[in-house]
């Protein structure tokens, strides 16, 4: 055997030997989050036909574009969530103008866009102690947005809301978020009211 073989063996026998440990795969972690304790405070700004409770460790920001547009009307607004970098957009319109069918019907389209991602949606009918009434949408799966939801009286007003992150969807990483700010939306639901009621 010649020496260039020889050291050819070696070191395909060294390989082989080095490779007899066993592999144990790392479980899939996420980074530990630190949630903070939920705390409220009034949205209720003069002019606006609508006032709610929203979390401390979110900025009200007026909404001053629609897709490179001017909203419709000045109240819609957006709920900032920068330390998760998260953000529930709120739209509002007025029923007369618009018909409470189609703002309704809308609203079911918008979320059933998403079922291409979505494995699930359920509904769950509102109605709140204030005598709010509408629907709570989640979606299930990877779908860009979690939880949406919209409230009107059917015969006045009609608002919308849906949560996104600045973050591509991922149930698994999102999820544990998702239920936190679930439940600032859920207070927020329940705390809101229309001014002229």
């Amino acid at each position: 055997m010649s020496v260039n073989a020889l050291s050819r063996f070696s070191i395909l026998l060294l390989f082989l030997l080095s490779c007899n440990s066993v592999y144990t795969p790392k479980r899939r972690g996420y980074f530990k989050i630190d949630f903070p304790p939920h705390q409220y405070q009034t949205f209720d700004q003069p002019g606006f036909p609508y006032t709610f409770e929203y979390p401390v460790y979110a900025n009200v920001v007026k909404d001053s574009t629609f897709f490179d547009s001017v909203p419709e009307n000045p109240y819609w607004i957006n709920i900032d969530f920068p330390r998760f970098a998260a953000r529930i957009y709120v739209s509002y319109k007025a029923i007369g103008p618009n018909s409470f069918d189609k703002l309704r019907d809308d609203a079911f389209k918008m979320t059933f866009k998403h079922t291409y991602k979505a494995s699930s949606i359920d509904q769950q009918v509102i109605q709140t102690a204030n005598g709010i009434g509408g629907i709570f949408f989640n979606v299930g799966g990877n779908a860009a947005t979690a939880n949406q939801f919209f409230l009107s009286d059917t015969t006045r007003h009609f608002l919308r809301g849906a949560l996104y992150f600045d973050t591509t969807p991922n149930e698994d990483s999102l999820g544990i978020v998702n239920k936190f700010l679930e439940k600032d939306m859920e207070h927020l639901i329940n705390t809101f009211r229309w001014k002229d009621k």
